[in-house]
C-alpha cells in the first residue's frame, strides 16, 4: 500500500500554500495497492516535532479521518467534503478537518500516515486520537507514510 502526495516527494518541503502562512489547503493524497478485504482506511497527520524540532514535547494532529471507504483513491487538494460515512476528528487546532502547518520554530515534519482496517470504526461523534488509534489496535492489515517538511517564512534565512 503506498500514500503519494503530487505536490511535494516524501521528505522535501511542501508548499506554503498547503499552511496556515498561505491558504491552509490540505494537500492531494493519492492512495495505492489498497489490500484486498480492507473494510476501511484511516488517514492521519501529525507533527512529531512539535513545538521544537530540538526539543519536541508532543505530536501536533492536523488532521485525522476515519471510515473512509476502502475503494477510495485519494483526497483532492483543498478537500472540505469527505466521502460518506468517513469522519473528521477535531485536531490539536481545534478545528475538524486539516490545519496545516504553523510551526514556532525550526524545520518541522508532516506525516502523512495511512491505515487499512479490517474493520470500520466504531466512534462517538467527537472522537479523539486516542479513542481511534484504541479502536485500530489489532484490525491494521497494512500500512504507509509519506512525509513533507515546513519552516515557517519569517524563520527562513
Amino acid at each position: 500500500m503506498r500514500i503519494v502526495c503530487p505536490a511535494f516527494a516524501d521528505g522535501t518541503p511542501m508548499d506554503t500554500r498547503f499552511t496556515q502562512e498561505g491558504s491552509d489547503l490540505s494537500p492531494e493524497l493519492v492512495f495505492e495497492d489498497v489490500p484486498t478485504g480492507a473494510q476501511s482506511l484511516v488517514l492521519l497527520s501529525d507533527d512529531p516535532d512539535a513545538p521544537d524540532p530540538k526539543a519536541p514535547k508532543l505530536i501536533w494532529l492536523h488532521w485525522l479521518v476515519v471510515n473512509l471507504p476502502p475503494d477510495c483513491r485519494g483526497l483532492a487538494e483543498g478537500e472540505k467534503s469527505l466521502p460518506a460515512g468517513a469522519a473528521a476528528a477535531v485536531n490539536d487546532s481545534g478545528c475538524r478537518g486539516w490545519s496545516g502547518p504553523l510551526p514556532p520554530i525550526g524545520v518541522h515534519r508532516y506525516y502523512f500516515k495511512l491505515y487499512a482496517l479490517d474493520c470500520r470504526l466504531d466512534l462517538p461523534e467527537d472522537f479523539t486520537r486516542a479513542q481511534a488509534e484504541q479502536a485500530m489496535q489489532g484490525h491494521i492489515l497494512a500500512q504507509a507514510q509519506t512525509m513533507g517538511t515546513y519552516i515557517c517564512l519569517k524563520n527562513r534565512s
